[in-house]
């Protein structure tokens, strides 16, 4: 079973140490103790949650058959006559969309505005992390 420190879980899930402990001492999170008497969090049930919170954040998943979405702030608009780039910073994830100029203008995307990245794809590649970046979950005995 892997279990992950609350800090390795703050960091899967895009906040502070501090959010994670308060989400445990309000019974929101369950955490238990390694044999160092830290708090751990069982992967199986991190994974529960980050699904639980996803749900409650994901308003128009019912009304799109697209269901990865990336809600950010747009950091970039590069327009030229016809097309655009524009990028969008969500959480730690650079999201970068190559677009007509005239669905950029119709948005009114500018730098600053928040937008929604909505990706659906045929192909999406899944690659284990680097034991030294996110997943240095640990395995209990």
């Amino acid at each position: 079973m892997t279990v992950f420190r609350i800090g390795e879980a703050a960091e899967l899930l895009g906040v502070s140490a501090d959010t994670v402990r308060r989400w445990v001492d309000a019974g929101r999170l369950a955490a238990g103790r390694d044999e160092h008497g830290h708090r751990v969090i069982d992967g199986a049930d991190l994974a529960a949650f980050a699904r639980s919170q996803a749900g409650e954040a994901d308003e128009r998943s019912d009304a799109s058959s697209a269901r990865n979405r990336l809600r950010g702030i747009v950091t970039a608009v590069v327009k030229d006559t016809v097309m655009a780039q524009v990028d969008i910073q969500a959480g730690p994830f650079r999201v970068v969309s190559l677009m007509s100029r005239e669905a950029v203008d119709a948005l009114d995307l500018e730098v600053g505005s928040v937008a929604v990245a909505v990706i659906k794809s045929t192909t999406v590649v899944v690659e284990r992390a680097a034991p030294t970046v996110l997943s240095r979950g640990r395995t209990s005995p």
